[in-house]
């Protein structure tokens, strides 16, 4: 009897303490996961270095700029300069070409697997690993990455998504509308739409949406918003447009040479970094016709208006976040695909119906480009640091000690980065195998030591391809060329604007670095590039040119 009787109250109290384990654990697991941060990835579409107002511009962003003096900027934030390939990145946490996009949508075919148009399956997405890790995740926005081939936010890991599979409009009436909830193709008129949308506000009115789901369910959250703005065709509400008109009038030049004024005032670039004379195939502002000026001051236009109503949307998102409650405890990381876009050319496109509504296409042309990439050189496509440097954001009042309110981080980072990010703030694990597939090593470098003023621990340079147009930065050198150039080099801690070619000076770093981006060159598997872009230049020749003209 004695012995059944112990028996008897060690099975209750093993019991008992299991299920007190087993509350502590609960408990423990939901403080844990009430306490790990949010987390809000905000991507834009040919945005500028210098067309925020906490970046030099002119153009009133005060939601950026709020996040910015309550946050930090990251000066020397690199994108891929291109769309396709910056979101293969951002998404999977490796380079373009080893995910499967190393240019753009078009399929090579099997034999050429940096080149397949969508990601592919060794690699996981942001989406995937923060699922694994109890978050809910959501995407709204431009995803661009392989619809086409049946590569979808809701099969790579977001719970909750709207999203259009490549972008290309602002308005229900615009062309090319297709936007996809959940999976499920909506017409553009839905009732489950607002009425007159503006996918600038869409994007972020969904993304509360869902995260009103992710607090339902008590759970942190990963929203990816990738904004179409501010990319053509440029459309914005004409009584935003009219706030702007007549107010680019002294020329693209003048333009540049306030933002780089504004910049150094601000402390973001250094004195020593000096303006690069203007390109060549830049038309000057004082030979323009009269008419032609009134066209590229409301092209200018329409494009600080798209960018104002950016900025409300994030102002709206953040609003949004406080009335919930999670402001606070929510990183908020926003940063840009690539350079100005200078497409299609000098001329730029003014067409349609009132310019900038729907029924338009305006693109903004490489006179302004010049200005939204100040103080660099070259745009969008192009890998001198015009075309790869990106306004870059991160707030969290939860996270970051109020000494670094407001400050500038210089260190190099870049879009591969962010997939290491995550993860680190999250507590998830990147693993070597997923859902049955080989996954390829991430590359990036977490950016959490930013957060708290200390150095980052990056092991590797940093590379770029883009239609032949090439880069390594290995600490303050960086070794670039375009497509038909020879190798330059530059110091980027003296002269990050890219004016004096190194590469005589300093022979053995340069062949140090040619050596580094010749074997990455080949390990991504990157293929020469057979074509040039109409308005490619000779960036040697076009310096000369620009100042013997000064």
């Amino acid at each position: 009897m004695f012995i059944t009787f112990n028996v008897k109250n060690m099975y209750k109290k093993s019991v008992f303490f299991s299920l007190v384990f087993l509350a502590v654990f609960s408990f423990n697991t939901v403080w844990s996961q009430q306490k790990r941060p949010n987390l809000i990835v905000i991507l834009a579409d040919d945005l500028g270095y210098a067309d925020l107002g906490c970046f030099g511009s002119e153009i009133p962003t005060p939601n950026l700029d709020k996040l910015a003096a309550h946050g930090i900027r990251l000066t020397n934030f690199y994108n891929t300069a291109r769309c396709c390939p910056t979101r293969a990145a951002l998404l999977t946490g490796v380079y373009p070409h080893q995910a499967g996009i190393g240019h753009m949508m078009e399929d090579k075919g099997p034999e050429h697997p940096a080149y397949r148009g969508h990601l592919n399956n060794n690699t996981v997405t942001i989406g995937e690993l923060l699922q694994t890790a109890g978050y809910f995740t959501a995407m709204t926005g431009k995803w661009h990455v392989g619809q086409q081939a049946g590569v979808v936010p809701w099969k790579r890991g977001f719970d909750r998504s709207l999203n259009a599979p490549a972008g290309g409009f602002y308005y229900k009436e615009s062309e090319r509308v297709q936007l996809f909830l959940n999976g499920e193709e909506l017409a553009n008129d839905s009732d489950r739409l607002p009425a007159n949308w503006y996918t600038t506000d869409l994007w972020t009115d969904f993304g509360l949406k869902f995260i009103d789901e992710a607090l339902k369910e008590q759970k942190p959250f990963l929203l990816y918003l990738a904004h179409n703005a501010p990319h053509f065709p440029l459309q914005a509400p004409e009584e935003e447009i009219a706030r702007f008109r007549g107010k680019y009038k002294e020329g693209w030049a003048k333009l540049r040479e306030a933002r780089y004024n504004r910049q150094l005032e601000l402390g973001l670039i250094d004195s020593s970094w000096k303006l690069p004379p203007i390109n060549p195939k830049v038309p000057d502002w004082d030979h323009l016709s009269e008419a032609d000026k009134k066209k590229y001051d409301d092209i200018m236009a329409i494009y600080a208006a798209v960018i104002t109503h950016l900025d409300k949307s994030i102002g709206d998102l953040v609003s949004g976040l406080k009335e919930r409650g999670v402001f606070d405890n929510t990183v908020i990381l926003f940063v840009s695909d690539n350079g100005g876009n200078a497409e299609p050319g000098a001329e730029a496109r003014y067409e349609g119906t009132s310019p900038g509504s729907a029924q338009s296409t305006v693109f903004l042309g490489q006179g302004w480009a010049e200005a939204a990439c100040t103080p660099f050189w070259a745009y969008k496509h192009h890998t001198h640091e015009g075309g790869i440097a990106s306004p870059a954001i991160v707030s969290w009042p939860k996270g970051i000690p109020s000494s670094l309110n407001g400050s500038f981080d210089r260190q190099a980072a870049h879009i591969v980065d962010i997939l290491a990010t995550l993860v680190d703030l999250a507590g998830a694990q990147y693993p070597e195998t997923f859902q049955g597939n080989t996954i390829i090593p991430a590359v990036g470098t977490s950016l959490k030591p930013i957060l708290r003023g200390k150095p980052l621990q990056r092991k590797q340079p940093i590379f770029w391809e883009h239609e032949g147009n090439r880069a390594i930065v290995d600490g303050e050198w960086k070794l670039v060329a375009e497509k038909s150039e020879n190798w330059q080099l530059y110091n980027l801690t003296t002269d990050r604007t890219e004016l004096h070619n190194l590469v005589k000076e300093h022979p053995q770093q340069a062949a140090r670095l040619v050596n580094l981006y010749d074997k990455w060159y080949h390990q991504v598997k990157a293929e020469s590039y057979d074509k040039d872009v109409k308005w490619f230049y000779d960036y040697e020749k076009a310096k000369a040119e620009a100042s013997a003209k000064e």
